[in-house]
């Protein structure tokens, strides 16, 4: 009877703790559900698609890092958006995850995912400039084991999945091993490279290559304290003059429609903060087909097919309670109108822009942005995907 009772308690022991296994911390979950661009759990496919999850060490060593990631969000976004496949336009998703840092809790192995795989690139742009770095232990093998495993990643064939971590301190430490990471994320044909903050033959000493190489992927360094250079043209204020018109092209509807578009200032104000260059990366990723606002743009819906807007913008936005309906709707495609042509001139103006930067580039060392670019386009090629004009 004493050891029929035991295997029950066992079992009901086993029991208890699978499911607290099977239960997320607080933590990991997506910091807003509106911003899961993969509802019920499913990878929606619309085209040739490249993911790309970014690990930031967020320690106290780490404010050089993710100033430059902060600068040089919106240059890595372009420069891989232009990329296609088989001729058809590429979807671009991006998720988020800072580990290391002391106030997240020891549980979660001091890392918190920002932003799921989205789209939504004004959230990831704030869940970015949110990162503040303090003391902390650094787990590589446990956050990409979190990335790998909570994010909704494609199975297609045709599409890329790319892991890019990010940090200073040994590469093995932490509670899981970051082969067995490594070895899941190759299991869903994920790349993971790897980025040192520091000499490049410390950071192999301290496992960095060897878990890029077991991935599958890249081993870089940087020097994280080097400032992003930014090389002023001629276009650089019609480009950030354009975008201010572009911003007035936007209505706001429905359940957040005021507050999303008031971000979107907000993160424009962000960019400017930190530099020109910047801001003007931003304003060029707007007028792309990567930038999405159609859960709360009236325009966008519009552009998208949806063809009655206009009552919600009354029922929604103030600014628009004592119009009509038919007044609406002609404040719409007059915006849309307005919103193709600047959206054409910006990248006119873009061009002539990157030409020129051509000629005159700048003599600074590779920082996170340029390496990370330099080896994603390389592994798109790799990938079947091209940067040719369709």
């Amino acid at each position: 009877m004493k050891r029929a009772s035991s295997i029950v308690l066992g079992l009901l022991l086993a029991t208890q703790l699978y499911a607290s296994e099977l239960k997320l911390p607080k933590v990991l979950y997506p910091t807003d559900k509106q911003h899961s661009t993969l509802p019920e759990g499913k990878f929606i496919r619309t085209g040739p698609t490249i993911q790309i999850a970014i690990l930031l060490d967020s320690s106290n060593s780490m404010d050089g890092l993710i100033s430059q990631a902060k600068e040089q969000i919106w240059n890595i976004i372009n420069e891989v958006s232009k990329a296609n496949k088989d001729s058809k336009d590429i979807t671009m998703q991006v998720a988020l995850y800072e580990y290391g840092k002391s106030t997240l809790p020891a549980s979660s192995g001091y890392i918190r995912m920002l932003s799921p795989l989205t789209n939504d690139l004004d959230f990831l742009s704030e869940k970015l400039f949110s990162i503040k770095t303090k003391g902390g232990s650094e787990y590589a093998g446990e956050v990409i084991s979190k990335a790998q495993k909570f994010l909704y990643w494609s199975s297609h064939p045709d599409d890329l999945r790319i892991i890019i971590i990010a940090g200073n301190e040994g590469f093995d430490q932490g509670r899981i091993e970051y082969k067995n990471s490594i070895a899941k994320a190759k299991e869903k044909n994920i790349i993971v490279n790897t980025i040192f903050c520091g000499d490049y033959r410390q950071g192999i000493a301290l496992k960095w290559q060897d878990g890029a190489n077991l991935a599958g992927g890249r081993y870089m360094n940087i020097d994280s304290d080097a400032k992003v250079v930014h090389v002023p043209t001629p276009y650089d204020e019609k480009i950030i003059g354009l975008n201010s018109k572009l911003n007035s092209t936007y209505i706001g509807y429905g359940a957040n429609g005021v507050k999303y578009k008031k971000r979107q200032m907000v993160e424009d104000q962000k960019s400017r903060g930190l530099s020109i260059g910047s801001l003007i990366n931003r304003s060029v990723s707007k007028s792309t087909k990567q930038y999405k606002t159609d859960s709360w743009d009236a325009v966008s819906s519009y552009e998208k097919g949806e063809r009655h807007v206009a009552r919600r913008i009354k029922e929604t936005n103030a600014k628009f309670k004592d119009k009509t309906e038919d007044e609406i709707d002609q404040i719409i495609q007059q915006s849309s109108k307005e919103r193709e042509k600047i959206k054409s001139d910006i990248q006119s103006l873009e061009k002539k822009r990157r030409a020129y930067i051509q000629k005159h580039p700048a003599k600074t060392d590779m920082t996170f942005g340029d390496k990370l670019i330099k080896e994603i386009k390389e592994q798109m090629i790799e990938g079947g995907f091209s940067f040719s004009s369709k």
